[in-house]
């Protein structure tokens, strides 16, 4: 088992993302601890399909008490942790024509979920790892934060282009420490925040310049992540791997 002895705290783990990467890394041999945000039945559902190898602990990453008090429940689970995968995520939409209140909002909100949260989340992993033997942190990006976004979603792709720039910056800074950072960049997911999205615009919009004219299977994302946390792929610290079906960059 790759990684046996590991135990990885997953954020957003209800979501089909998660729970994709809670399965793959449980398949490694990992234990994990499931976050969830307010579906409880959702995490505990979880839980039971991985064999007795998780927990679940809740947080509101909305809140900036959130990422701290996630992690005091998963250092008491868990007892000490070996990874972390900021997988949490909204994709939230305002109109450049919004009211300033409502255009602040929205942009408040989808930094404290997106990116404020993984910064504290990975403060707290990097001192826990650096006194711990190491660790590894995954930071779930995407094409978005590679080549722009719309403008109505300009704040969720300004969220993972900083997610990207934390990444490189721990990797740069603690990997001497033993701790290692990447980041996935996928782009279009087959999850409730895609098929929300192809209700309102369409599949084609969705699949637009995507050569192999299909959205990433979570699974795939899952199969990465645990891939990631192999210890033989220290090596791939700094790294943002895209999962984007060879999209144009534009």
């Amino acid at each position: 088992m790759k990684l046996s002895g590991q135990s990885i705290l997953v954020t957003g783990a209800t979501g089909a993302i998660g729970r994709a990467i809670c399965h793959a890394l449980v398949a490694d041999g990992a234990n994990v601890v499931v976050h969830y945000g307010r579906n409880r039945d959702a995490a505990e559902v979880l839980v039971k399909s991985l064999n007795g190898r998780g927990w679940c602990v809740p947080a509101d990453l909305s809140d900036p008490a959130g990422p701290q008090a996630l992690w005091d429940q998963a250092l008491a689970v868990a007892g000490r942790l070996t990874g972390l995968v900021n997988n949490a995520g909204i994709r939230s939409e305002v109109a450049i024509d919004a009211p300033m209140e409502e255009w602040q909002r929205v942009w408040v909100r989808e930094m404290q979920v997106n990116f404020l949260s993984a910064v504290d989340l990975s403060k707290l992993a990097i001192q826990h790892f650096r006194v711990h033997g190491g660790g590894r942190i995954v930071n779930m990006a995407s094409r978005a934060g590679q080549r722009g976004y719309t403008s109505s979603a300009m704040a969720y792709g300004a969220s993972k282009a900083a997610l990207i720039n934390l990444t490189k910056s721990i990797a740069q800074s603690h990997g001497h420490e033993g701790v290692t950072a990447l980041a996935l960049a996928p782009g279009w997911v087959r999850t409730e925040m895609a098929e929300a999205y192809i209700a309102e615009h369409g599949e084609a919009a969705a699949l637009a310049g995507i050569p192999i004219a299909r959205m990433v299977d979570p699974q795939e994302i899952g199969e990465i992540t645990a891939f990631a946390f192999r210890p033989s792929q220290a090596s791939l610290n700094g790294a943002v791997l895209d999962v984007n079906g060879g999209s144009y960059m534009r």
